[in-house]
């Protein structure tokens, strides 16, 4: 049995980690939140699951690197900073970071990237997102993985290409742009559709979260993968060998 250990132990997704280990039938070296001993649990642990806070970052890597052991982080506001830190520490460990750990998820950014990419300009491509009301970024990890993965099949980059937060007279909508909306309420888990407009027709391609459980059930697999890897920055994607 592998042995994994969860930062962020204490939040909604660790205890729904905790549970998925059990399923998987792998063991649970522990858990740690703020102020806990994130270095003693990764000695104890054969792999790390991040969920905690981006401020946290850079002393869990730090952690995972000096026990010498992979870490799979789904932590979602990460910065261009934290990027940075997630690059430097793959040059010592395997490292998985994603915005979304949903294996669905996973494959609708891979269908997102397949359809961009043979769609032109003339299609407009919307991102829509709902979640509870008590998340606290927008737009959502996983509305930012779509909107790459749709960057990715045009060949363009994403922060130079993106439409967010309209209101009043903005001007018409720019070309070839990628645009994002985000809704907040209720206890919605994660719902997710991608948009593709054009002239006298639409596709619409959506994903909805149900329990927080697929991401957990996600997570522990891509831990599970995780094991075997050599030093590196991974996504979701190879975990499903897309």
């Amino acid at each position: 049995m592998a042995r994994i250990g969860i930062i962020g132990s204490e939040g909604r997704m660790g205890r729904a980690i905790a549970e998925a280990i059990g399923a998987a039938g792998e063991e649970l070296a522990g858990g740690v939140d703020k102020d806990g001993d994130i270095a003693a649990l990764a000695v104890r642990a054969d792999v790390l699951i991040d969920f905690s806070s981006p401020g946290a970052l850079e002393g869990n890597l730090e952690a995972a690197i000096a026990a010498n052991k992979p870490i799979v982080i789904g932590t979602t506001g990460l910065e261009e900073r934290h990027h940075w830190l997630i690059d430097t520490a793959a040059e010592s460990i395997p490292v998985l970071q994603t915005g979304n750990t949903s294996l669905g998820v996973t494959l609708l950014a891979h269908l997102v990237r397949e359809a961009a990419s043979r769609l032109g300009e003339d299609w407009d491509i919307e991102i829509v997102e709902t979640h509870h009301r008590m998340k606290v970024d927008a737009p959502s990890g996983t509305a930012l993985l779509l909107g790459e993965a749709a960057a990715k099949g045009r060949g363009i980059a994403l922060a130079d290409n993106s439409e967010r937060g309209r209101d009043g007279i903005t001007g018409k909508r720019g070309t070839g742009t990628i645009g994002f909306a985000a809704l907040r309420g209720g206890t919605v888990a994660g719902d997710h559709t991608v948009h593709f407009l054009a002239d006298n027709e639409r596709i619409a391609v959506s994903h909805m979260a149900e329990n927080r459980g697929i991401f957990a059930r996600g997570a522990v697999k891509a831990a599970q993968w995780m094991l075997e890897r050599k030093p590196g920055r991974y996504t979701m994607p190879e975990v499903l060998g897309l």
